[in-house]
C-alpha cells in the first residue's frame, strides 16, 4: 500500500477516535437518553447495504424518519452523520485499499470535502427547523432526479482516467468541497461525484474510493460539530451504527450485486413523497420542539 493511503487511513482512525470520544462527551454533556430500537437497526442495515452497493444512505433514512415521524426533523442532519458514520468508516477501509486511485487526487479531494463538512456543520447545527426542512426536502427532491437519471442511463458515461491534472484537478477539488459542506444538510455525495468525475473523463470506479474516503472523514468532522450543539438523536443513531455495520459486511462480503434498477424507482416514490413532507412540514405552523433528543 502507497504512503498516501497509509496517511489517510491513519488520520480515518484518529478522527474516528476523536469521533467516539466527542459522542461520549456530548452525551454526558446533554445527558442524552433513549436506546435504540429495532426499527432503527432495521433502518441502519437496510441503507448502509444499498449505500455498499451504490444507493447511497442518506436519502433512504431521511424518507423513513420522516415516514415514521422521528426524530425530530431538525436532529435528522446530526442523526445521519453521526450514525452511518461506522459503516462510512469500514466503506472507506474497503474500497479504498480495492481501487486504485491517484493518491494525490486522493488526498486532496477527501481533504477539501473534510474542510467543507467542518465549516458546514458548524452552519447546520444553528439553523432553525424550518429552515432545516426547506434543505432537507429540496435534498431529497434533488436525490430523487439523481435516482431518476441514473435508471434512465442519462449519467455521463465517463472515461478511463484514474488520475486529474491542471484545471480538471483544480475543479474536482472544489467541487468536493462544496459536497462536503452538503453533506451536512443530508444531500449525499455519490451521484454529485460520479457526475463530475464523469464528466472530467475519470472511470466510474474512481467514485468509489473517493466518494467512500470523503464519506469516511466528513462524517466524524461534521459530527464534531453536532457534539458540540447536541442536535442529534443518541438512540437512533445508536441503531443505525448497530445495523449499518452489519449491512456493509452483508453487501461487500456476501451479496455484490442486485437489481438495483427496481430498487431505484422503489426508492424515488419513496424519497419524493419524503420531500413533499418534508416542504409542507416547513410551512406547517410553528411549533417549539427541543433542540436535544
Amino acid at each position: 500500500m502507497d504512503t498516501t493511503k497509509v496517511a489517510l487511513l491513519t488520520v480515518l482512525i484518529l478522527i474516528n477516535i476523536a469521533f467516539v470520544l466527542g459522542w461520549v462527551w456530548s452525551a454526558r454533556r446533554y445527558r442524552l437518553q433513549g436506546r435504540p430500537t429495532p426499527a432503527d437497526v432495521a433502518i441502519g442495515f437496510a441503507t448502509d447495504f444499498l449505500d455498499t452497493l451504490g444507493i447511497g444512505s442518506f436519502a433512504p433514512t431521511t424518507a423513513l424518519f420522516k415516514f415514521r415521524g422521528a426524530p425530530a426533523d431538525e436532529l435528522i442532519p446530526g442523526t445521519l452523520n453521526v450514525g452511518h458514520n461506522a459503516a462510512a468508516f469500514m466503506e472507506t477501509l474497503l474500497f479504498v485499499t480495492a481501487v486504485m486511485v491517484e493518491p494525490t487526487l486522493l488526498a486532496c479531494m477527501i481533504g477539501s470535502a473534510t474542510l467543507g463538512a467542518w465549516l458546514g456543520a458548524g452552519v447546520v447545527s444553528r439553523l432553525p427547523r424550518r429552515t432545516i426542512q426547506l434543505f432537507m426536502g429540496i435534498a431529497l427532491l434533488l436525490a430523487a432526479a439523481f435516482f431518476v437519471m441514473r435508471n434512465l442511463d442519462v449519467f455521463p458515461p465517463g472515461g478511463t482516467a484514474y488520475a486529474l491534472s491542471g484545471w480538471r484537478f483544480g475543479v474536482a477539488v472544489a467541487v468536493n468541497f462544496v459536497l462536503g459542506a452538503l453533506m451536512c444538510i443530508g444531500i449525499g455525495n455519490y451521484a454529485p461525484s460520479m457526475i463530475v468525475l464523469a464528466l472530467l473523463g475519470m472511470h466510474p470506479l474512481a467514485a468509489f474510493p473517493i466518494m467512500m474516503g470523503s464519506d469516511g472523514l466528513v462524517q466524524p468532522v461534521a459530527s464534531l460539530g453536532f457534539f458540540r450543539s447536541g442536535r442529534f438523536s443518541h438512540g437512533t443513531s445508536l441503531g443505525l451504527v448497530m445495523g449499518g455495520v452489519v449491512g456493509v459486511l452483508v453487501a461487500f462480503y456476501i451479496v455484490k450485486q442486485l437489481p438495483l434498477t427496481a430498487m431505484r424507482w422503489l426508492i424515488i416514490v419513496v424519497v419524493t413523497y419524503a420531500a413533499i413532507s418534508m416542504l409542507r412540514s416547513a410551512y406547517a405552523p410553528r411549533r417549539s420542539v427541543p433542540a436535544v433528543q
